[in-house]
């Protein structure tokens, strides 16, 4: 079973509804239809005029549309939330006619749905850029209470389950920030924490990644992560957190039992993590796609996280196979 299809099951189970911006897209119509088809989702909004959907459909050979369709620009929503847009950001010199501005975005209009409650989450970005995607997340959104930076996760389907019996581990921060301190790097796990219990359902075990296993090596790099996991264990010790915590971990004193047990003795996580904190973007980055492409894994994100509502990216190069796991991955956020 793929990790989507385990993700499908747990959407299955509760009742979320998801906004599509991007309705002008034939991959986006072919997903919200794929989403009502497999259940995942009782409700798909997509934004778009009747032309522009009416045009997605015919290239997409869709003749049955199973999802709503919104005119964003005609709704009465678009003033009611050009000036609640324009409450919250006066302060910062917004104008009423730039909020209007914003909010003709079909980004910043579908953020605005989340931040109602009018939808549970929002899946964009075939088209938009990841730094549209961020501005309307941070505007109209924000951070989840008591985090103050949002992150991203990869979720990473193996083809072959670890030693210790994962087959879906997640890798954080690989997409959004470049070069976190110790404290982001507590909010960044804090944040994946959170996402793979919302997808999975199980216990998080969190190892700080390093070049180092438990002071193999002295560095002046290696400060953040010792930092960090201190401040994140203490975190889980103070909140009676369900979170196992370690670091810093080697790589494969993070997910193979033997070298866990000889490298770091009595861990609770050595050779058994399932999220994998990596110290900043480089190296993030560079390990999914050599993960991906070398060990043929499914890789779904950058998933983003630590916002007050789940709002996901995709790459422009997406299939509409692609849009349907974000959606099935944003529903399970949103438990």
């Amino acid at each position: 079973m793929s990790a989507i299809d385990k993700f499908a099951e747990r959407a299955r189970s509760v009742s979320r509804s998801i906004v599509l911006p991007e309705g002008q897209d034939p991959r986006v119509v072919i997903a919200a239809n794929m989403a009502v088809e497999q259940k995942v989702v009782s409700k798909i909004v997509v934004l778009g005029t009747e032309a522009e959907i009416s045009e997605a459909c015919a290239k997409a050979g869709i003749t049955e549309r199973k999802f709503e369709c919104l005119d964003y620009m005609a709704s009465p929503l678009f003033e009611d939330f050009a000036n609640e847009l324009y409450e919250m950001r006066k302060a910062k010199g917004l104008t009423i006619e730039k909020a209007r501005q914003m909010i003709s975005s079909r980004i910043y209009f579908g953020a605005m749905m989340c931040r109602r409650d009018l939808v549970n989450g929002l899946v964009a970005g075939s088209i938009a850029s990841t730094a549209d995607m961020l501005r309307a997340a941070f505007h109209c959104i924000g951070t989840a209470k008591g985090i103050k930076i949002a992150s991203s996760t990869f979720v990473m389907g193996l083809k072959e389950p670890t030693e210790s019996g994962d087959d879906v581990l997640l890798f954080s921060d690989c997409g959004v920030n470049p070069n976190p301190d110790a404290d982001q790097l507590v909010d960044i796990a804090y944040a994946t924490c959170q996402s793979y219990r919302a997808m999975l359902g199980a216990t998080p075990k969190v190892a700080f990644l390093s070049f180092s296993t438990k002071g193999s090596a002295d560095h002046e790099i290696l400060v953040k992560i010792k930092e960090a996991t201190e401040k994140f264990q203490k975190k889980i010790a103070d909140e009676n957190l369900d979170i196992l915590c370690d670091g810093e971990l080697q790589a494969d004193a993070a997910i193979v039992p033997s070298v866990g047990a000889a490298k770091a003795p009595g861990s609770k996580v050595a050779g058994c993590a399932n999220v994998l904190i990596f110290p900043d973007l480089n190296c993030g980055n560079i390990c999914y796609k050599l993960v991906q492409r070398l060990g043929k894994a499914e890789a779904y994100g950058p998933v983003l996280q630590g916002l007050a509502k789940p709002l996901n990216d995709l790459s422009r190069g997406c299939s509409a196979e692609d849009i349907y796991g974000e959606i099935v991955i944003t529903v399970c956020q949103s438990i």
